[in-house]
């Protein structure tokens, strides 16, 4: 089918939807719907046979929905409507929640219905991204595949929501208002967590801290201490410790009005000019008991403890220069022990590259984004030489830019299906490092290497597995992906063809080094980097400004098409052109 996929933002569920559509033989074409101007533009120009819209804000003329198909995917179950689905269903904490396929009407959310399919909501307040990226992506593909079949069968006729009986369980919301999330300190730390967590990654819970006003985001559960509610009793690297009404809850990131989301600390330091610099650091335990806040950890498992994984659980996936260190400290720790297979996983987010939010908020970014670069390398560098274990990285998360070149030095690169990996730099201004132009290359080949990053297109599970980028695509939810990870590394450390693997990849490391060091690759992509960043020959400083203060981009009708693509001189690649690339990758 001709498809149009109308999305307010290209987000991560356009994406996957995109890329599973197109996987499964479907012509799509991706707009931005700013305006009812750019709606109509884009049905006029793509003359689809079916309107999508997996994420849009904006109303549907009516011109448009009369005249062609428009089905919207709406985060909520049946007889839900309004824009706040998720944020209300995570703060009355119901116990099942859905996502409805419905055809676009006069009336928003209001239309007959397509399809519809409902999950269970955790007990534990969960943050709303993840009821986003996880179970409600999962549904709205399901669904997106289910629309497209109804949609070839000319038989078919959506059903008014009132004829679902019991099925319709939810109803109108209005917008959430910030007087709706409120909250006290005083308040438990259940209620604290939950008002929170429905506003993560946006808006946010307007707040006070020592005496600041805010906005808080990316609150874990922490262990009581004495003291007044509201008060700060610790740090850890960048989040504060708040005390609640029964116990305390970890702030990891905050932003005053008008400013930068960033790691709280480093908002009320800057508030209140070097006075929280009295409050004790809490030091991170990478293993042992956690209080509900941890970054970065270290477990082993499997007979003997055989496996060692290191999980690194960062906020939006983005690796400031300080959790680079810390990862790269916690990498250099697991190669050192008696196991036999290292795993290395992330959060929600697999890895977005460097914290382009931190080097934004710091009075010299330019500086602080080399400083970023220079510490992910540093990380990528361990997993890229460890020669003494078999290494296994854990993409349960989408990936972007330096993340998912990170994931590449390991011997073997699993993924969850649904994760959407996009293995370019270029709309960011970037050409790229984590010794990208290496690790690329040797799995994937110098012409698709070239084409990744000069495309700058999502890529999916099957398109990942089919070209090399990954081994091999696991099934079933974060949980049973996480639970598939530690079994296929224990099989690893067990099975009969160890030694011989491992044997097997320190001879290869050893003839790559010998044909050519692998540091030469950072430094020649460092060298390109610091063009980009200090010369600013590619518009990093703008386009980092535009992305952290989420500046809506209205240059270009398909925004997978990127930016920079038609800013960048003709065979820029990705900043690069082809001749450069293959000097370096080859």
């Amino acid at each position: 089918m001709r498809i149009l996929l109308l999305c307010s933002s290209y987000n991560g569920l356009t994406q996957r939807v995109w890329t599973e559509l197109r996987e499964d033989g479907h012509h799509l074409d991706v707009r931005l719907a700013h305006d009812e101007a750019a709606i109509r533009k884009a049905v006029e120009t793509t003359r689809p046979e079916l309107v999508l819209c997996p994420f849009l804000k904006e109303r549907v003329p009516e011109d448009v929905w009369r005249d062609h198909r428009v089905v919207v995917i709406h985060p909520g179950p049946l007889g839900d409507r309004g824009p706040s689905s998720i944020d209300w269903a995570i703060t009355d904490a119901e116990p099942v929640w859905g996502v409805t396929a419905l055809q676009a009407v006069e009336e928003m959310d209001a239309g007959p219905i397509w399809g519809h399919r409902t999950f269970p909501m955790p007990a534990e307040p969960p943050r709303k991204s993840a009821v986003y990226n996880g179970p409600v992506a999962d549904a709205a593909l399901e669904l997106a595949r289910e629309v497209v079949a109804k949609a070839q069968d000319p038989a078919f006729e959506p059903v008014p929501a009132e004829s679902s009986g019991d099925a319709v369980i939810g109803r109108l919301r209005p917008t959430m208002k910030q007087t709706d999330r409120a909250f006290s300190w005083e308040d438990p730390t259940d209620h604290v967590l939950r008002r929170v967590r429905a506003g993560d990654g946006a808006p946010g819970v307007r707040s006070e801290l020592a005496g600041v006003a805010l906005s808080v985001f990316d609150a874990h559960r922490g262990s009581a201490t004495p003291g007044e509610p509201g008060s700060i009793a610790l740090r850890r690297h960048g989040a504060v410790l708040v005390r609640t009404g029964d116990g305390a809850v970890w702030i990891g990131h905050a932003r005053v009005p008008g400013g930068v989301k960033l790691p709280t600390a480093m908002v009320l330091g800057a508030a209140l000019e070097g006075a929280l610099d009295e409050v004790p650091e809490s030091l991170e335990r990478p293993t042992g008991p956690s209080d509900g806040y941890r970054e970065i950890s270290y477990r082993r498992v499997g007979p003997d403890g055989c496996v060692g994984v290191v999980r690194a659980d960062l906020y939006n996936g983005a690796m400031s220069a300080g959790q680079g260190h810390r990862v790269a400290a916690a990498l250099r720790h697991a190669a050192a022990q008696d196991t036999k297979v290292l795993v290395f996983e992330g959060g929600e987010i697999f890895s977005n590259g460097i914290h382009l939010n931190v080097a934004e908020g710091r009075p010299d970014p330019t500086g602080e984004s080399w400083r970023n670069i220079n510490a992910i390398n540093d990380v990528c560098r361990e997993l890229l030489t460890c020669t003494s274990q078999l290494v296994v990285t854990a993409v349960g998360g989408p990936a972007g830019a330096g993340g998912v070149m990170m994931a590449l030095g390991a011997d073997t690169v699993l993924l969850r299906r649904g994760a959407v990996l996009n293995p370019h730099y270029r709309n960011m201004g970037l050409t790229g490092s984590e010794y990208w132009t290496y690790a690329l290359p040797r799995r994937v080949g110098l012409a698709d290497a070239v084409r990744f990053t000069r495309d700058c297109l999502p890529v999916g599970a099957a398109e990942a597995l089919r070209t090399g980028l990954v081994d091999e695509v696991l099934d079933g939810d974060r949980a049973a992906f996480d639970e598939q990870v530690v079994e296929h590394a224990i099989r690893l450390a067990t099975g009969d063809g160890y030694a011989a693997a491992l044997a097997a990849k320190q001879a290869a490391r050893e003839a790559d080094e010998l044909r050519r060091p692998l540091e030469t690759y950072r430094v020649q992509e460092l060298a390109e980097m610091s063009r980009d960043m200090f010369d600013d020959r590619f518009g990093y400083a703008r386009l980092r400004h535009e992305f952290v203060k989420k500046v809506k981009d209205t240059s270009f009708d398909d925004p997978t098409v990127a930016r920079s693509v038609r800013e960048a001189p003709a065979g820029a690649g990705s900043g690069l052109d082809d001749a450069v690339v293959t000097g370096i990758a080859g």
